[in-house]
């Protein structure tokens, strides 16, 4: 996987120890990784988490060879550095809201591969990023992840936004792939209400 011109002239500062290079991976990324934080080891433990995670990526700069993204390598570290903090405190996974699918709703809403049998109206799920081109729509979306659960907002994240596989995510926040096709699922049909309202209204 190449990186961007832009992620290659970061990751150059930031082994050249360019602290304002680091602040500015920060304030871009501080958001999405508090996220996966809370999301994988729950409220309490989150900040540490994070801050631990940035720790550890400071020192670890260094040695980042680009096989990955610079963003979901550092998503990958704040996830080990939860699971750790977890099994530290003799914890379960705080995803404890989210059940197990029940077999009458998968059938009834999901064929057997985890799609929807009827899928929400408007919804191009293979080009997300066209639902981001208008300012105000962008805006609105932006909103509706502020208030989705923190599960949902972790998982919309990690396949829409960075693109990672639902195996990569289910491994990333302990949980089963079924699992995650529903709270994607969620998530989305969710954002899919705030974009056919804004279609309708033209207001979120």
């Amino acid at each position: 996987m190449s990186l961007s011109i832009s992620d290659q002239d970061l990751i150059t500062r930031l082994k050249k120890g360019d602290n304002n290079a680091f602040k500015h991976l920060i304030s871009t990324y501080h958001t999405k990784l508090l996220i996966v934080a809370r999301a994988i080891a729950g409220d309490v433990f989150a900040e540490d988490v994070t801050q631990e995670a940035w720790s550890s990526i400071y020192k670890a700069i260094g040695k980042f060879e680009g096989r990955s993204s610079l963003s979901t390598w550092m998503i990958q570290i704040v996830s080990n550095e939860a699971k750790s903090r977890l099994r530290k405190e003799k914890r379960h996974s705080s995803f404890g809201d989210i059940d197990e699918v029940r077999p009458e709703i998968a059938a009834e809403h999901f064929d057997d591969k985890g799609h929807w049998v009827n899928p929400p109206s408007h919804w191009d799920i293979n080009t997300p990023e066209l639902m981001l081109q208008e300012d105000q729509l962008k805006h609105c979306i932006e909103h509706t992840l502020t208030i989705l659960p923190e599960n949902q907002k972790a998982v919309f994240l990690l396949r829409d936004v960075e693109q990672n596989s639902l195996e990569r995510i289910a491994e990333t926040l302990s949980l089963s792939e079924s699992n995650v096709r529903v709270v994607l699922h969620r998530a989305r049909l969710q954002l899919m209400k705030t974009i056919n309202h804004y279609q309708e209204t033209g207001e979120c």
